[in-house]
């Protein structure tokens, strides 16, 4: 890594000589980190979303993914509930806490997972939401989440003993670009929850080698909504280390809106294939021999001959 000098383009002057070399990478940091929270819990009470919001946007998060959790109670296929417009949602969108723009807030569908056939392999059932999330309840689905569903967030319930053991599935979702998701509400209400928190997101962290580890609040009141670094500091407990953790709240959320985008438009792949043999030399010699232009300076009627 080259040596922080004041002659880069983001580094000013007056800050280097204030806080030498050795301080600039995490004033850098400071200002080039983007937060974002993936799961704030919808609620049909317009004041509370707006109070969720309002403190997001004072805490720092320039994003924010309202969550619309869906849980089929049987086979029988069941209508997925749509977002409601954010103008339904809150009155104005609050200006981020030191920045001059509004905040950004998205939609994301949960779909907790008891049955493989709760899964629905039609993309356009989830277009309205901007992030799709499972949620797994057998080793089974987790697996199967983990190698075949093309989703952007597997969320664990981190809450409680889990009735599963993290194996290998996680580093195959960590390839294909999927998060795996560890929200730390429920941990600020409870004692017992927090201690299941702690130990299963240090298992998960292990599995996955704290890679493309998500995490969000999950909030569902003002009180429960903690600032960025907070939760950086809180990601020492859960097995994270100092750089994944501030990828968590950061890096993998804006990696994760970019793989939402490609799954939504299902963008393709574009293959070449290179002619056999060097064609462009070998007709570069048969114009030579039979006396005509290179095909670059023959005119379009030419080129049939």
């Amino acid at each position: 890594m080259a040596r922080p000098s004041p002659h880069n383009n983001f580094i000013s002057q007056k800050a280097f000589r204030r806080f030498g070399p050795h301080a600039v990478p995490s004033i850098v940091v400071s200002i080039m980190s983007v937060f974002m929270d993936l799961n704030l819990t919808f609620s049909a009470e317009k004041g509370i979303m707006q109070q969720l919001i309002d403190t997001a946007a004072h805490l720092g998060y320039s994003t924010v993914a309202v969550n619309y959790t869906f849980e089929p109670t049987g086979k029988k296929k069941e209508a997925i509930p749509s977002p409601k417009p954010i103008e339904e949602l809150i009155d104005q969108l609050p200006i981020i806490q030191g920045r001059s723009r509004p905040i950004r807030v998205l939609n994301r569908l949960t779909l907790v997972m008891s049955e493989l056939s709760h899964w629905r392999p039609n993309p356009t059932e989830y277009a309205d939401f901007d992030l799709l999330a499972v949620q797994p309840t057998t080793e089974k689905l987790f697996h199967a989440a983990c190698t075949q569903l093309e989703v952007d967030v597997i969320s664990v319930v981190v809450t409680e003993k889990l009735p599963f053991f993290f194996k290998r599935a996680p580093v195959n979702a960590v390839g294909r670009g999927v998060a795996f998701e560890v929200s730390y509400a429920a941990a600020i209400r409870d004692a017992t929850m927090r201690r299941y928190t702690i130990a299963n997101a240090v298992n998960l962290a292990q599995a996955c080698r704290g890679k493309n580890v998500l995490v969000t609040s999950a909030a569902t009141k003002l009180l429960e909504l903690r600032g960025p670094y907070d939760i950086i500091n809180l990601c020492s407990l859960l097995g994270l280390s100092e750089d994944d953790a501030k990828r968590s709240v950061s890096c993998i959320c804006r990696s994760l809106l970019l793989h939402a985008e490609t799954r939504k438009t299902a963008s393709g792949v574009v293959s070449t294939k290179k002619s056999v043999g060097d064609s462009a030399g070998d007709s570069g010699k048969d114009d030579a021999e039979k006396g005509r232009a290179p095909a670059a300076k023959r005119l379009k009627s030419q080129l049939t001959d």
